[in-house]
């Protein structure tokens, strides 16, 4: 019974096997194709005589009586060879970057006019191609800075002393370290218990939900000086989940309830909170150098806060009166804003151990901006010895720092 069973094996599966090799082997002659070759193994029973052969057809010895070996010679395709290759890329946008080199460049061959020396000129030049850099963004801001610095000292217009002046004042310094500490306020959570604890207390009315909101923004200016991060990443959020809370909703036409008036004087605030620091905004430290370049007159942090507070504090009062007055929202009441909040506040839970450190890192900072100088501390000692107590204690990593 075996007998019979093998045989059939043998031609309804080895031959047909047996004779489409040998057609592939004729094809591969017929074209002239030649290639490694690539054994086949073909598996039987134990105890089964097997024989090999070669690509021509011709027997070999086997080893092993259980394995019927048939090899064939057919092309073998590379993978890396059919792979396509790698295409190449910019990593800057060509023609934004061509049309600031190329307006730096038709500057600087421009005569003169009378009056302004040649290097004068040239740093001219270069300065604007890199302002035209900035605004087309063929690279990141800070790459095309020191792409600006670099075309400054290859065409000799500066030296390396002259190029970089500007990191020996404390000013970029302050604003960067600032930033840095701003890190602890956002990752800590503290500038949204703030925000929703003032909330929670002043924001029964529209008016008072909208100054809870003013002033929040404003305590929190002085240590996060961006208005995007600030504003932006904090407070628009707020107002927005606050006003969708009291049934104003722009996708259901209920805008004007009290979500655009609320968040028209939170916009309009934001720019006057951001005037009242030195530290609240990163373009006033422009400020400071121009007013020490051409008057002389140098101003330390505390003598920017004394005079922006007073003006500062009657723009921060009268701005939402008067756009009540403008622009006055549908919905008087808000008694689901201190609602939304304490929900907000009892999410967050207790007071944390990262946001203790970090209030107490700002009250020693911003004390020392105010009162230091009497003790020879300068305000950039202060902001490094807030930032030292963030990172000794982990609230805030030194890799955050680098990502800002």
């Amino acid at each position: 019974m075996m007998l019979p069973i093998r045989q059939r094996l043998h031609h309804s599966i080895l031959l047909p096997a047996c004779c489409q090799l040998r057609l592939r082997l004729n094809a591969a002659r017929q074209h002239g194709r030649s290639a490694p070759t690539t054994p086949v193994f073909v598996s039987q029973r134990p105890g089964s005589t097997g024989q090999q052969r070669d690509g021509n057809g011709q027997q070999l010895k086997s080893n092993s009586p259980a394995v019927r070996c048939y090899s064939s010679r057919q092309p073998v395709v590379s993978a890396t060879a059919s792979a396509p290759p790698a295409e190449f890329r910019w990593g800057a946008d060509m023609k934004n970057l061509g049309i600031s080199v190329g307006l730096a460049v038709v500057i600087w061959f421009i005569p003169a006019p009378s009056g302004v020396t040649l290097p004068a000129w040239h740093l001219l030049a270069i300065f604007l191609g890199t302002i035209v850099g900035i605004i087309t963004k063929p690279l990141p801001l800070g790459a095309v800075a020191m792409m600006g610095l670099g075309a400054t000292m290859l065409t000799k217009t500066l030296t390396f002393a002259a190029a970089f002046s500007a990191f020996s004042s404390e000013i970029p310094w302050l604003i960067a370290i600032a930033f840095w500490l701003s890190g602890g306020f956002i990752k800590s959570g503290l500038g949204n218990r703030i925000a929703y604890g003032i909330v929670s207390l002043f924001g029964k009315t529209t008016i008072g939900l909208t100054y809870s909101l003013v002033f929040a923004e404003a305590l929190l200016a002085p240590a996060i000086p961006s208005v995007a991060a600030r504003a932006g990443g904090i407070f628009f959020p707020l107002a927005k989940a606050l006003c969708l809370a009291c049934g104003s909703d722009p996708a259901q036409g209920t805008e004007k309830k009290m979500g655009a008036y609320v968040m028209k004087t939170c916009f309009q605030t934001s720019c006057i909170s951001s005037a009242m620091f030195i530290t609240a905004m990163a373009a006033n430290p422009l400020a400071v150098n121009l007013a020490s370049e051409a008057l002389g007159q140098p101003i330390s942090w505390g003598a920017w806060a004394l005079a922006g507070i007073v003006p500062g504090l009657i723009c921060l009062a009268a701005a939402p009166l008067i756009l009540y007055i403008l622009y006055p929202p549908e919905m008087k009441d808000t008694p689901d804003a201190p609602k939304q909040a304490k929900k907000e506040l009892e999410k967050l839970g207790p007071l944390s151990l990262d946001e203790k450190i970090t209030a107490g890192a700002f009250a020693v900072t911003v004390g020392l901006w105010i009162f230091g100088g009497a003790m020879g501390i300068n305000a950039v000692a202060a902001a490094l010895l807030g930032l030292s107590i963030l990172l000794i204690t982990n609230v805030v990593k030194w890799k955050d720092c680098l990502g800002k």
